[in-house]
Order: structure tokens, then sequence, then C-alpha cells
């Protein structure tokens, strides 16, 4: 039997080489090359100019707390696109306005922050309309995103496979194509006729816009993404399919960003995976094959993080990386113990399985970061989710027990047979190794007494061996 993947690994080592990570705060470092004004040839006198930014938040709720969670994360969020975060202003309302979602007199004080600080962008905690878009960037002067377009483009600076890139462009054309802006020439029409380089019969006509024509480029880009992720999609089906086929049981770990996941990843199977403690540190997902202590093979895979209003447009053009949670035997819901809100942590997550269909997937709760949670919140959590697991990844506290509930949920094969396997077929006893569970087994001079619980199709093929019970 091969070694199981409980074995503890050195706590030095967990997490292995991590060349993605030096690799990203190695192109972090160069960055602001571009910014400087002067040309200056010594890497060590260039400095890393940010983007300064204000944050704007819209609170229609009751509880203050609430919002104090809100903009702390948009300030993590901004920070992890590459900002300087200079000022957050927020404003209590019954509905964000229609207009420029904070209202008249708001955008004049946010106007007077962007002079006061020298800001350069003004980030809204929400998703903005076009018009609104628009009307506030008229009245502060400077450029404004909202909280969509922060994340969209932080999934675009940490996508790195083909399948994660293509996804994320997607995504964004998705939502700029609603969002596109006609500045002076661009609502110009593309005339016929003798004006248009005598385009001739055929050219005549109004034409269409230059806003138009970028519309148009991006659906053909949209539909070309579209047909290449179907592509994609079948390779991960086919590799789905053989799981399927040989019916290995399959674990997903799914939570909120930053939560640890890649981290209880690599405590578990020695992954490797790139760990960072930033939002959206990774993106595409990774499965690998792992044992449990009686042999069972089983994948266990990491997925995308996710957030409080997740944009529709990723998790649609995410949709077929998320059905690894969908498709699973388990999810290991990891939450972070150390968060100043848990809670609303778990809301989130339990809301976006349930947008993508795998709210009736087998859940185990596991928090992480126990390390360094609050013991008082760690009382609250016990309260209120009795049948959790308290662990740290980074430590190894708590991976016991989790591996022992791991074993104890997964499914487990159905039949039971008694089979006198010959010695020349040990490639059965490989696969009850593999896919199934041994009950007992015995070599004697006829082959191996086997008492196992398997599959129905393995089942079939040890008919032909079966002994009575009671022999």
């Amino acid at each position: 039997m091969t070694e199981p993947f409980f074995e503890e690994p050195d706590p030095e080592e967990v997490d292995g080489d991590q060349q993605d990570l030096a690799d990203r705060l190695s192109l972090r470092r160069v960055a602001g090359m571009s910014t400087q004004l002067a040309d200056i040839s010594e890497v060590e006198y260039r400095e890393l100019q940010l983007e300064r930014v204000v944050l704007v938040g819209v609170w229609t709720g009751s509880n203050d707390h609430d919002i104090d969670y809100a903009m702390a994360e948009l300030k993590l969020l901004a920070e992890t696109a590459g900002s300087e975060v200079l000022e957050g202003l927020v404003q209590k309302r019954k509905a964000p306005d229609p207009a420029t979602f904070i209202g008249r007199g708001k955008v004049d004080e946010v106007r007077q922050v962007v002079i006061a600080t020298g800001a350069d962008t003004v980030i809204c905690d929400g998703e903005l309309e076009p018009a609104q878009l628009r009307n506030l960037e008229d009245k502060v002067g400077v450029k404004v995103i909202d909280r969509t377009a922060l994340i969209l483009d932080i999934f675009a600076q940490h996508a790195k496979s083909a399948e994660g890139k293509a996804q994320v462009e997607m995504a964004q054309l998705q939502y700029l194509r609603q969002r596109l802006r006609g500045w002076g020439g661009n609502l110009s029409r593309q005339a016929g006729g003798r004006a248009a380089a005598g385009a001739g019969i055929g050219g005549r006509g109004p034409g269409e816009t230059k806003i138009e024509t970028d519309r148009r480029r991006i659906k053909t880009r949209i539909a070309i993404l579209r047909r290449r992720l179907r592509d994609l999609d079948s390779v991960r089906e086919t590799t789905r399919s053989q799981r399927a086929r040989n019916r290995i049981p399959s674990a997903a770990i799914v939570g909120y960003t930053n939560a640890g996941k890649s981290s209880l990843l690599n405590r578990l199977t020695g992954a490797g995976v790139l760990v960072e403690d930033a939002l959206f540190a990774t993106l595409d997902p990774t499965t690998r094959r792992s044992q449990t202590t009686d042999g069972r093979v089983f994948t266990l895979t990491d997925t995308v993080g996710f957030i409080r209003h997740l944009p529709h447009d990723l998790v649609e053009a995410f949709r077929s990386t998320l059905e690894e949670s969908v498709l699973a035997d388990l999810l290991l819901h990891v939450v972070d113990g150390s968060d100043p809100d848990p809670f609303g942590q778990v809301t989130a997550v339990r809301t976006v399985l349930n947008d993508i269909g795998a709210a009736q997937v087998p859940e185990q709760l596991v928090i992480n970061k126990i390390d360094a949670a609050d013991p008082d919140m760690l009382m609250a959590l016990r309260g209120r989710f009795p049948e959790a697991l308290f662990i740290s990844a980074r430590t190894g506290e708590g991976m016991v027990e989790l591996r022992a509930r791991m074993e104890e949920r997964l499914p487990r094969p159905e039949v039971e047979v008694h089979a006198l396997v010959p010695y020349d077929r040990g490639d059965l006893i490989n696969k009850i190794h593999t896919s199934g569970e041994f009950v007992s087994s015995d070599h004697t001079e006829h082959g191996t007494r086997v008492v196992a619980r398997v599959n129905a199709d393995l089942a079939g093929e040890l008919a032909r061996y079966a002994i009575d019970a009671d022999t």
C-alpha cells in the first residue's frame, strides 16, 4: 500500500518554494518605473508610483459595523490592485442616488477631497450604472470606477492560465460593452459615397458611429472567447468523466478570498500552490490526487475565492471552473477565523454556492487561522457552528481531526464482495486498493482471499472469483 497523504510535511516546506510569489513580487517592484518623469537608469533610485484613490460608499442598512467591514474590504481590494488609499467617505441614505450614486451634496464634498488630497481615482463601493459613472466623472473631474471594475482589474493581474485569462477577458468585455462612452469624433458617422474615399455604390448611407463599431468588435471578441472556453471546457469535462468512470471521490475547497484555501491544500497534499496574504491571490483551480489512511484515492481541488457581491459577469465567466464545487462529493468551506466578520464570510460564500447550484453538496465548515484569531470570536463561532472544525493551516493545529472528518464524510464503496483472487490477477487487488476499501485480506495457497467494499463496476469484475461468505 502506498503511503497515505496524512503524513505531516515539514512546517518550513509546506508551501513549497513559492516561485510564483517571488515572480509576482519582482514584477510589482518594476511596475512604477514608467511613472517617473525623468529617465533614471539605476533601479534603486526609482520610486514606485501607486495610484492615489479616494473610497466612496453608500450605506442603506442600519448596522454601522457592516459599513465599516465593507469599507475595510474595499480598502484591501484597492491596495491589492496597486493603489494608495488616501481617504474614505460614507453616506447613509435609503437608496443610492439614481443620477450620481451619492447625491449632489456629497459629490461636491468628494470633489473637494479629491482636490485636497491630489487623488487621481475615485472608487465606489457598488456596481454603478453607466449614467452614474458618467455623471460622477463629469462632476468630480477624475477617473471613477466601481467595485466590479476593481475586482475585474485584480483578476486580470492574477490570471495565469489560458483558461483564466480568457474568463477574465470575457467578463471585462461584458462589463465594458454597456459602459462605452463616445468622445468627440467617436460619435461621428462612417460616411459613405465620395466622402468615404470613394467607396462608391454600397458605401453610401448613414453608416455607423465609432462607438457602434467598438460595440460590434467587443461582441465579436466575446463570441471568440466563448468558443475558446467551450474548447477548454471539453478538456476539463474529459478529466471529470475519467474520475467519474473510475469512481474516484472528490472534495473541493471553497471559501472567502484570503481565507487560507491554498495554504490548506498545500498542508494536505504538498501542492506548492502560491500563497500570499492578499485578496484573490490565486484564481486558477488546482487539483491534486490524495489518499486516505485505508488507501482510498480521492481528489482535492482548490477553487477561486468568493467575496461579497461577487460580480455577476465573473460568476458567468468562471461557471466552468465553479462547477468543480457543484460536482464535488464534499465541500471544505474554509472561513478566516481572524477576520473581523467571519459570520458575514459564511453568508457570502453560501450565497454564491446557492447561485451556482452547489447548495445541496455536503459541506464541512472549517475555521482557519485560529493561531491569529481572537479567543472571544472563536468562542462565538463555536457556539454558532458547533459542527465546525477549528484548524491552522500554517501551524498544522487541528489537521488530524480534519483528515479524520474528511475520511468519514467522503463516499465509501457501496458493494461488499467476498472473493478468492488468483495471484496472477494482481491488477484486481490494485483496483481494490485504489478505488475500494479492504475489510480483510488473507493469502492462501490458491490466491488472496479478500473481503472488500467496492463500486458496482469492480464488483462485476470480481464476480467470477466470488466465494461464499462462510467459506
